[in-house]
């Protein structure tokens, strides 16, 4: 589907098209916008993967529905959109707003969705050329997103970790900003392990101590394996440790196809970090695996797994292995994924994160606009109230949340 549309300024024509698959966009066109961001998941390969391997499809609640805009055939503009028939792989809970519209008589979904899928990680935005204007641009793409919506009777159309550079250009043209919030290590000068382990106090570093020491008592091996040194054989372990993990802790929530973890091998190795757990005298078979992502000064862990209960296997794997990676990497942020309870114990704060929202009802439009501020205070309040009873030494310490 396409549209010719044009800037009044200079009356230069503009195309806006509407995507089925991330295939019907040229690769090259679409990272070379990609690329510098600091996010991974808006690359292309990621994006591409996701649909390729059965993961993202209609028949899973995930339409896809990119936008694009063209120059002439220079494509200048991009946007992962997708058709929503459900809430689920979002990691932004929006279902008080669905009951809301169910009470009110207005239909919520279908609705449209800028994320990546089943990825609950900062980045977000429009993709857009260099040397272009990207306030212009994102004024034509809001457009046709809000002409889309109203002809096909779509509830509304949601940002979801949104970048916090690009929420301010969002909020101007009427999208109300949800907070939320996520866990999130930050380096601060750490030139080793023991310096990080200097922020907590007393006990939560002998605690720190003591679940290291307990991997090693019952015989495991952690190592970190990098782009190529992780073995082809692996990619399917990684499936297979994910599947464990859903089925065991979160049912209902394996979106992700065993063919997604295989054709990441070889053209998006490159950016995997897994810590693989073996016992001692079989270095073959991993017995325990978490799965990492890194681009430039950033690291996400996404998914962990093991084949049987061992005593504090998922804290080492998930936390201390990959902060330690972390550190002598020069990483300065490490997402360690969705979840709390136990992260915010071991040096991961609570950090404020953006959703960005537009109902087309009136009605609802309307109560969105006079409720969020509340909505956004209670959270406010949340992330304090957590940061305040963190087991950090308060003389080491001196923690914001920007």
């Amino acid at each position: 589907m396409m549209d010719k549309i044009f800037n009044k300024k200079n009356a230069s024509p503009y195309t806006i098209r509407w995507h089925q698959q991330m295939a019907e966009i040229p690769q090259s066109a679409w990272d070379e916008m990609a690329m510098p961001l600091a996010t991974p998941f808006l690359e292309w390969e990621w994006l591409h993967n996701l649909e390729t391997s059965g993961s993202v499809k209609p028949q899973t609640g995930w339409q896809p529905c990119h936008l694009t805009l063209w120059r002439d055939k220079k494509l200048i503009a991009g946007a992962p959109l997708y058709i929503k028939g459900h809430s689920y792989g979002e990691f932004v809970f929006d279902h008080q707003w669905a009951d809301l519209a169910y009470r009110l008589g207005i239909q919520y979904y279908p609705k449209l969705l800028g994320m990546t899928p089943f990825t609950p990680a900062v980045g977000y935005r429009f993709l857009v050329a260099p040397d272009e204007n990207e306030e212009e641009i994102t004024e034509i793409m809001i457009s046709a997103i809000d002409h889309f919506c109203v002809k096909n009777r779509l509830s509304g159309c949601n940002f979801l970790f949104v970048d916090p550079q690009w929420k301010s250009m969002i909020a101007q043209f009427g999208f109300s900003a949800w907070m939320h919030h996520g866990y999130i290590w930050g380096s601060r000068d750490f030139n080793t392990f023991d310096d990080y382990l200097k922020i907590f106090n007393s006990n939560q570093r002998k605690n720190i101590k003591r679940e290291r020491k307990l991997v090693q008592k019952a015989g495991l091996i952690t190592k970190n394996l990098v782009g190529e040194e992780i073995p082809h054989y692996f990619y399917p372990y990684i499936y297979q440790f994910y599947h464990s993990t859903c089925s065991k802790f979160y049912w209902g929530s394996k979106y992700l196809t065993k063919k997604f973890f295989e054709q990441l091998y070889p053209s998006y190795s490159h950016r995997l970090m897994v810590v693989a757990a073996f016992e001692e005298g079989n270095e073959h078979q991993p017995v325990g695996m978490s799965f990492c992502i890194r681009k430039g000064e950033n690291l996400y862990g996404r998914y962990w797994g093991s084949l049987d209960e061992y005593d504090c296997l998922h804290f080492e794997s998930c936390y201390y292995k990959p902060i330690e990676w972390a550190i002598s990497q020069g990483i300065k942020m490490y997402d360690p994924g969705a979840g709390g309870s136990h992260k915010r114990r071991r040096g991961f704060p609570a950090t404020a994160n953006y959703s960005m929202h537009r109902f087309y009802n009136q009605r609802m439009s309307s109560i969105l606009k006079h409720y969020i501020d509340e909505i956004n205070f209670a959270q406010q309040q949340e992330i304090d109230a957590i940061n305040n009873d963190l087991p950090f030494n308060k003389k080491e310490i001196n923690f914001s949340i920007d």
